[in-house]
């Protein structure tokens, strides 16, 4: 007899499970991806375009962002597939499987995804989305679970459309057409997946392993945090000399308060804010979001790195600050709505260090390169203090999720 692949929610071990091994496997190929990801924003910010280098520079950074956001969307449904179902399930393993080896063939593509690798980008993409609802269908029996994935069947097979044709395109068309699909695609999770004539699902009502979701999450942001060591590892092993190992130190120890100010009380009880959550679904929804927006600002952080370590004592161009404090701020800006779905509020020391991250732009521009990421991990230092100062002699903040 098959073995369900429904999720039984009844029982306590759903709820305690741990992420299959081949879950882990599966995040093994971000690590490749997301490498590609921050070799494609470096080169693009160390070529010298002639003229309106600032503008030239942030497009293609807008290109890798949206190339990311396209990886973490395959990332994002994989998870909940395997917070939602049956995580033994042959059906769900094959979704897995087929996620892997798409994600694989998208890091592939990837630096040329907006030249001569687009074609191959996109189906990798669309076989994925569209598989993952397809397989699904056939196995679910609950009524509602089937109602969904019909919704978001014909809502994929639907998108690629968008991104095929943006395939066969080139230049501005390309993106475009790519950056309404994805927009598009993200609308619709929000609001259910409405298709005309089928309504659209309440998030509310779906049942998720939470400590699962929550898991995974951290897993993610650890794959994303894990991309800067290697990053600071080979730009450092290229050339040993002093300025370059200061660079490294502090790129270093960026590093470590980034992980610091993540997992400090929040980054570790999510499991518990999802549990205690009204609608646990809301929340992962919510959280997923979140975590999307610090991988952003971590891979551009990364980038700086390799700017700071590479060209420490040069002049930095206007572009070069974009990631090296522009980075740091995205993950602070997304790790102040991280707060606020744990505990229900944001410590004002992070606006503050959003703040001072931007207002630093012009005072560094004519400092060297490592000047300006000191800088910047200087302001980290000050926002994991405040962190520090306010839980010491406190009994550890429970978590209260606004949802």
């Amino acid at each position: 007899m098959r073995k369900s692949i429904e999720l039984d929610l009844s029982s306590s071990d759903p709820h305690l499970r741990r992420p299959t091994f081949l879950e882990l496997f599966f995040d093994l190929v971000f690590v490749f991806a997301l490498t590609r990801i921050v070799a494609r924003i470096y080169e693009g910010l160390t070529i010298r375009p002639a003229g309106h280098e600032l503008w030239v520079v942030s497009l293609g950074f807008c290109k890798s962002v949206l190339l990311l956001v396209a990886l973490f969307a395959v990332w994002q449904g994989t998870a909940w597939s395997t917070s939602r179902y049956n995580p033994d399930s042959g059906i769900v393993q094959t979704v897995v499987i087929i996620a892997l080896v798409g994600s694989m063939v998208m890091g592939v593509a990837l630096p040329r995804a907006f030249s001569s690798s687009g074609l191959l980008f996109a189906v990798a993409y669309c076989v994925v989305q569209v598989s993952r609802p397809l397989l699904l269908l056939t196995a679910v029996r609950e009524h509602e679970r089937r109602s969904l994935k019909v919704r978001m069947l014909i809502t994929h097979s639907t998108l690629s459309v968008a991104w095929i044709a943006g395939a066969s395109t080139t230049g501005w068309s390309r993106g475009l057409l790519w950056t309404l699909a994805l927009a598009t695609e993200y609308t619709l999770v929000r609001f259910g997946w409405p298709v005309p004539g089928l309504g659209r699902s309440r998030s509310s009502r779906w049942n998720i392993a939470g400590s699962h979701l929550a898991e995974r999450f951290q897993q993610f942001f650890l794959i994303a945090l894990g991309e800067t060591i290697l990053v600071i590892g080979w730009a450092y092993s290229d050339h040993l000399a002093p300025e370059r190992t200061i660079a490294f130190a502090v790129s270093i120890a960026t590093s470590v308060l980034i992980w610091r100010i993540y997992f400090h009380r929040a980054g570790r009880i999510l499991a518990e804010a999802v549990a205690l959550s009204r609608h646990p679904a809301t929340i992962g929804r919510s959280a997923a979001n979140t975590h999307l927006v610090m991988t952003i600002g971590i891979v551009a952080t990364a980038a700086g790195y390799e700017l700071s370590i590479g060209h420490p004592l040069d002049q930095p161009e206007l572009s070069w600050l974009l990631p090296i404090l522009g980075g740091p701020a995205l993950f602070i800006a997304g790790r102040s709505r991280f707060e606020y779905e744990v505990f229900s509020r944001v410590s004002p020391s992070r606006i503050v260090a959003i703040v001072v991250l931007i207002a630093l732009v012009p005072a560094v521009q004519g400092a060297p390169t490592v000047v300006a990421s000191a800088a910047a991990m200087l302001v980290l230092t000050a926002v994991a203090i405040a962190d520090a100062r306010r839980s010491r002699g406190a009994p550890p903040e429970p978590a209260a999720p606004p949802f």
